[in-house]
């Protein structure tokens, strides 16, 4: 039933307050980015020693221990651990010596401004080591490796369409994280990035077009977590008072970014590559159920069958690969 699907995508979404995205509703393109940044705008900062204690609740796995994602294998047993508070770098001259602050978006693209060092959206607590090697190295997708962590986080050259130089890859199971972060950065600095500099994966607050295109496929292939629901809530709680919106709408991302995006390109049944999922949103953008397709059924009578009456917003996929967006109206 329609209702279980409900119950199932309601807990698994994070809960922004009522009414906190109300001003980019039926948005799309660079009007949504817009309207995004100025609900996300005007934050409040914490200092840079206070992000220590905000480690606390953003990024504790439980029991004091740190969620570091350089070091971390889900459903494994990572190589290393770190207790909040008593293993800051520091120095270091190996892999678990200690944690530290890690910029996703390294503070030299952004010339070490402020407001965005602070920013806890972007900042997570990563082994020493592993961030001094990440550096200030764009992420990317890794095809020969010079150097792998014990998590098998990977720094070498890049077989990312479009870029050819040094990456560094985290693994897939963190590859949303960091794309979701990079995206809101890119967000709540839009048109705020005078005096920002540049890098092989940005011009000022602005991700080149390569780069978006392999941060939106980390965004669907890494879909959102109950860790960044959780952290996303604490920084709005307790110290910045602002979201993440790709955490709370990950489909804002290619709402905004995808040129293929239109709520009212009409249904081909010509396509020539066949769609096998599905994803089914409301017209707040709110995803409701994903429907798989095997081949040979009419996704037609499939989503006759699941919907109720009303207007919803759907993503046909094949693969990772979205193929078609349209505007559903069940009667």
């Amino acid at each position: 039933m329609l209702l279980g699907f409900l119950v199932v995508a309601t807990l698994s979404i994070a809960q922004p307050p009522a009414n906190y995205y109300n001003a980019a509703n039926g948005l799309t393109g660079d009007q949504l980015k817009v309207a995004l940044h100025n609900i996300i705008k005007g934050h409040t900062s914490i200092s840079y020693a206070q992000i220590w204690n905000a480690f606390w609740s953003t990024d504790n796995k439980g029991n004091g221990v740190v969620w570091d994602m350089y070091s971390d294998r889900p459903g494994g047993t990572p190589p290393y651990t770190y207790q909040l508070g008593m293993d800051q770098c520091g120095n270091y001259s190996g892999e678990g010596d200690c944690y530290n602050r890690e910029h996703s978006w390294p503070q030299s693209w952004f010339n070490e401004q402020s407001t965005p060092r602070t920013d806890m959206h972007h900042i997570f607590a990563t082994d020493g080591y592993v961030n001094g090697r990440r550096s200030n190295y764009p992420f990317g997708e890794v095809q020969s490796a010079s150097w792998t962590s014990q998590n098998g986080s990977k720094l070498g050259s890049s077989k990312t369409p479009g870029y050819s130089g040094t990456v560094f890859e985290p693994i897939d199971e963190y590859k949303g994280d960091f794309a979701r972060a990079l995206m809101y950065m890119s967000v709540r600095y839009y048109s705020e990035d005078s005096g920002w500099g540049s890098s092989d994966m940005t011009t000022k607050s602005v991700i080149k077009p390569w780069a978006i295109d392999l941060l939106l496929r980390w965004n669907d292939q890494d879909p959102v977590s109950q860790k960044e629901i959780a952290r996303n809530n604490a920084i709005y709680n307790d110290y910045q008072h602002n979201r993440n919106p790709f955490v709370d709408h990950p489909e804002y991302a290619r709402m905004i970014w995808d040129s293929h995006w239109s709520i009212d390109s009409p249904y081909q049944e010509q396509n020539e590559t066949k769609a096998d999922r599905v994803m089914v949103y409301d017209l707040l953008g709110r995803l409701l159920i994903q429907i798989d397709i095997n081949e040979g059924e009419d996704e037609n009578m499939i989503l006759g069958e699941k919907l109720n009456h009303g207007c919803y917003l759907l993503q046909f996929l094949s693969g990772n690969q979205v193929i078609l967006n349209k505007k559903l109206l069940v009667n």
